[in-house]
């Protein structure tokens, strides 16, 4: 590794602990980078990567007679894919770590700052569980700080987002793994955009909304008009349609944004939406 690699890779490993609570760290350290990361994770390892990621750090933790630990500690580069990442995968409950946090199953993550952090025992009992919490917290603190969540989230109706669930992306592939819109990249999504991604409560029974901010404002125009053809051809210029289920789609142009509500239960209800996320990107 060079100089630059060698620091970040000396910062990832001053944030992990060295042991906590009978387990300790075992062996070497591995890290992985954008490339390399093929080799620890093998099918999930695009995920990471349509996130901007950096490096990974892995270190394993043993405690005689008990289930080994692993951290995996991802460094995404910035909060804002910090972010992205930790809302791909929101099932759990709140663990009360870092700026958000999920436990299920022998599994504790969290974000903070740039980082995320993923603790893994590899038998679920009573003492692990208390053993991931336990090496968890200080890393936590040594992360030492909260990063800014994605200014594309000020565009979102708190009252459409309350109870819902909200998502941060970049990649066409992941925003069709939780809400599938076309084969096609219609949207023109790709590292140097932005999307949210906000189911209403209820899974979604007030409608889907996505909103993508672009480089500049001909590339919004240019990705609006190639969504408006390829997907809704028959709403014309209202850019407004209702879809076989009864359901009422539409999409607009403000500025560089393009933003577009799917499955709105009425006309009415579609517009207000779309007027609303207009109102805060002017």
């Amino acid at each position: 590794m060079n100089a630059p690699q060698d620091s970040a890779a000396n910062r990832l490993k001053s944030l992990l602990p060295a042991e906590a609570q009978g387990w300790k760290a075992e062996a070497e350290d591995h890290l992985y980078d954008r490339d390399s990361i093929f080799e620890y994770i093998d099918g999930a390892g695009e995920v990471y990567r349509a996130f901007n990621f950096r490096q990974l750090l892995s270190r394993r933790f043993h405690r005689a007679g008990a289930p080994d630990i692993i951290i995996d500690l991802f460094d995404m580069g910035s909060p804002a894919d910090a972010f992205g990442v930790f809302t791909h995968d929101l099932e759990g409950e709140d663990a009360g770590l870092g700026q958000g946090s999920n436990y299920k199953g022998g599994l504790l993550t969290f974000w903070r700052d740039r980082y995320l952090v993923s603790i893994f025992a590899e038998g679920e009992t009573a003492e692990t569980k208390a053993a991931l919490f336990a090496l968890a917290r200080p890393v936590a603190a040594a992360i030492g700080r909260d990063g800014a969540k994605p200014a594309l989230l000020a565009l979102v109706p708190p009252e459409f987002a309350a109870g819902g669930t909200v998502r941060y992306l970049h990649s066409p592939v992941i925003l069709n793994y939780h809400f599938y819109v076309s084969a096609e990249n219609l949207l023109g999504l790709g590292p140097d955009t932005e999307a949210v991604l906000v189911r209403s409560a209820d899974k979604g029974r007030n409608g889907v909304l996505l909103a993508v901010k672009y480089p500049g404002t001909a590339e919004a125009a240019a990705a609006h008009a190639r969504f408006s053809k390829g997907y809704m051809p028959d709403a014309g210029s209202a850019g407004l349609v209702r879809t076989e289920d009864g359901k009422w789609t539409s999409v607009r142009l403000v500025k560089d944004v393009v933003a577009v509500v799917f499955g709105a239960p009425t006309e009415t209800g579609a517009k207000a939406l779309l007027n609303n996320v207009a109102d805060r990107i002017k």
